[in-house]
């Protein structure tokens, strides 16, 4: 009997200990949005670090994942006691040097939590328009560590019914691909942003922001309706090399009760550092024309073994056309040594100080300097990352000698591989790995010593750094024009309506709008624009880059002067932008005001589907009357059959008025609003 009470006593006080053992290390802790509509709440187990997201009083996320796995230490993940909360609200209103808005409101409140022992922080801030969260080493000393996996999940709590929009991770074009829409359960690998529609009140993106000397993240479904982080592996496998005192990228959840509500937000912005360059005047928005389409159509060619488009003589026919249209600069491609040959599988053989002998750099750019044009410099790596670090800076310092102010970089590189010498050998990185990360980066950062900024083709997904470094002003990351020159297929007519609601979330892009001569190749033909005129003109207002290209050739352009005008009006630096109506993938209207003026430009566009939409235009100042000119698809008007059906209106409107408005099938509108007097 009295080893039984012994027995009894020894468990109850196992328990007893076992009891507080556990509240020590399970506690909750809450941080919402300003207005209460978002919250994120933190919890700690015996065996997770976990997390969920309440969006409207509703659950968006159910409890989750959150963690860090690492090669020589303990997982950052269960068994964690929080030993410090610091808790923080910020509200102000910053400037963008440009933008698609000059005033960006960042109001936030902010959880740091603090762990006994763990070496890592986590940072949560809260948004009205939805939440970031990262991690943060606390370590000491300079000892790198390596980081083998992130733990963090997204478990949604009502997948069952949702719509994804996305493109694959980790194949072989990049993020060069169009978008899938299907059911939650078909998302297998993919990057980010990924956009979902979980109900009729509920839109999400997952994303992230400020990717600086990090691997980047995409997502993968393992188990039902639960979404995983995944980082880009470096070539030894390993994801992050880091020092103790690291930050990762923020992981971003943005949320709104419309799809417009996704392309109004700010998240990404305002989860990025201020800029850190300093007086940015020299970095120049504007509109541009290029030696470019030509190649593509087989018209031209890069390299000298064809009929050469980089000549001296065709540049400054460009500058010609440029000026008397007042375009800011002329894009060259293919003007420097390296592009005869194999150069898409060996960007070693690439120069980018040695020009052909048809091309003299001196003699254009000065040429359009007297003209008031610039020369838009251009440099293809072909993922040769070696190769073109040796020569960046005096590649840069060339280009500056000669008033060249912005350089188009590409990475072109089959497999979605960059190609290193490192220690006398050869190893291939993903683009958007841990390595090129910082290397994409340093470019932006040894352009800026220059004055130059950086238009990034193939790059590494956009995160929000053009805040801090304003010089980086617009990339590809996404399926662009050129692929209805020879892709197969071309660019669908749902493409430019889904970019808005996904690729854009994350930054501008340099789609290169503007084909006018839509059915180069005929009517009937694979290869050509699946869009009406009118609708290339509303990708200006629509698809937001602070440098535009008109994308096709002179020639074509001098027979379309209507469009053509549009074109030459469109500004691409703006004072406000607001996402007015839409639906993923199959329409949006979108108005923005030109900065420093009174000017505002509307653009709409529809998928395959013809349909009537209504533009409020209450956004309009009160009691103050505007022109519009209006370039509209005819009622005849459809991409397959007549693309080319474009009228001009003028009518007089105000905040008052709402305009139904016809868009044909892949169809769209384009409006210039002039205040009247």
């Amino acid at each position: 009997m009295r080893q039984r009470r012994i027995a009894y006593k020894l468990t109850l006080m196992f328990l007893v200990n076992l009891s507080v053992v556990f509240q020590a290390i399970s506690q909750t802790l809450s941080v919402s949005s300003p207005d209460s509509a978002v919250v994120f709440t933190l919890q700690t187990t015996q065996d997770d670090l976990l997390y969920s997201v309440k969006f409207n009083n509703a659950p968006l996320i159910q409890a989750s994942r959150l963690g860090l796995r690492f090669a020589d230490s303990p997982d950052f993940a269960g068994r964690l006691s929080v030993s410090e909360v610091e808790r923080n609200t910020v509200e102000n209103t910053w400037e963008q040097p440009w933008g698609e808005a000059r005033f960006i409101r960042e109001h936030f409140n902010e959880l740091l939590v603090k762990f006994d022992n763990a070496g890592i922080n986590l940072r949560v801030r809260v948004f009205n328009d939805g939440i970031g969260f990262r991690y943060e080493g606390a370590g000491k000393g300079i000892a790198p560590i390596s980081i083998m996996d992130d733990l963090t999940e997204f478990n949604f709590a009502q997948w069952q019914q949702a719509k994804a929009w996305w493109i694959p991770a980790q194949s072989w074009n990049r993020y060069e691909y169009q978008y899938s829409q299907t059911g939650f359960d078909k998302i297998k690998r993919v990057h980010t942003p990924v956009t979902l529609k979980l109900n009729e009140n509920a839109y999400v993106a997952i994303h992230e922001a400020a990717l600086i000397d990090f691997a980047a993240m995409y997502l993968e479904q393992r188990r039902p309706g639960v979404l995983k982080s995944m980082l880009v592996p470096r070539a030894d496998g390993t994801k992050v090399k880091a020092k103790p005192d690291f930050v990762s990228s923020w992981r971003t959840i943005q949320v709104a009760k419309k799809p417009t509500g996704l392309v109004n937000s700010r998240l990404i912005l305002n989860l990025n550092e201020p800029n850190k360059l300093g007086d940015v005047s020299w970095v120049q928005p504007g509109k541009y024309v290029g030696i470019w389409w030509g190649m593509h159509l087989g018209k031209y060619t890069w390299g000298t073994d064809g009929e050469h488009g980089a000549t001296t003589a065709r540049t400054k026919q460009y500058m010609d056309f440029a000026a008397e249209h007042g375009f800011d600069g002329v894009l060259v491609e293919g003007w420097n040594k390296g592009w005869d040959g194999e150069w898409f599988n060996n960007g070693d053989v690439f120069s980018f100080t040695q020009s052909y002998p048809d091309f003299d750099l001196k003699e254009v750019t000065e040429y359009g300097a007297r003209k008031g044009v610039r020369l838009i410099g251009h440099h293809e790596t072909s993922g040769s990352i070696s190769n073109y670090e040796k020569q960046m800076e005096e590649a840069y310092a060339l280009y500056a000698k000669h008033g060249v102010r912005q350089v188009k970089t590409g990475y072109v590189a089959d497999g979605g591989q960059t190609k290193w010498e490192q220690d006398g050998k050869t190893v291939f990185q993903w683009h958007d790995s841990q390595p090129m990360v910082n290397h994409y980066l340093r470019s932006i950062q040894l352009a800026a010593k220059y004055k130059i900024s950086i238009n990034t083709h193939e790059p590494i997904k956009d995160t929000g750094l053009r805040r801090t470094y304003p010089n980086w002003l617009t990339r590809e990351g996404a399926r662009g024009q050129e692929f209805n020159a020879w892709g197969s297929p071309p660019n669908s007519p749902e493409h430019t309506a889904i970019l808005p609601f996904t690729r854009l979330l994350a930054g501008p892009m340099d789609f290169t709008p503007g084909i006018v001569n839509l059915a180069f190749n005929g009517l009937d033909a694979e290869n050509r624009v699946r869009t009406t005129l009118a609708k290339q003109l509303s990708l200006y207002v629509v698809l937001y880059s602070p440098v535009h290209m008109a994308a096709d050739l002179p020639e074509h352009y001098e027979k379309q002067m209507q469009a053509l005008e549009f074109i030459k009006a469109v500004p691409t630096d703006w004072e406000k932008s607001i996402a007015l109506a839409g639906g993923v993938g199959e329409y949006i209207v979108m108005a923005r005001q030109q900065r420093g003026t009174d000017l505002w430009f509307v653009g709409a566009l529809t998928n395959e589907s013809e349909r009537t939409v209504t533009l409020d235009f209450s956004f309009l100042p009160n009691n103050k009357a505007f022109q519009a000119t209006i370039y509209q698809d005819t009622k005849e008007a459809n991409w397959r059959s007549n693309p080319y059906a474009l009228e001009v209106i003028k009518r007089r409107v105000d905040s008052q008025t709402k305009l139904i408005q016809f868009l044909a099938s892949s169809g769209g509108v384009a409006i210039k609003l002039e205040p009247l007097q």
